[in-house]
């Protein structure tokens, strides 16, 4: 694969903080929430984000 440019490199680190405040988020929601479906909802949804945030670090 090519090397990234500054720009790209820049626009994955914003994406990556993007799902990282995404997936921090959803957490808190997943542990304020009573309904044990919504519970699961935002916990898995929390845990995509982090994954995501977690591929896009490897582009690095």
């Amino acid at each position: 694969m090519a090397a990234l440019k500054q720009s790209e490199m820049n626009s994955i680190r914003e994406m990556v903080t993007a799902h990282q405040t995404s997936a921090s988020k959803l957490g808190a929601f997943a542990g304020q929430v009573q309904d044990p479906q919504i519970k699961q909802m935002f916990t898995k949804a929390s845990q995509d984000a982090s994954q995501g945030a977690q591929k896009l670090i490897q582009m690095l």
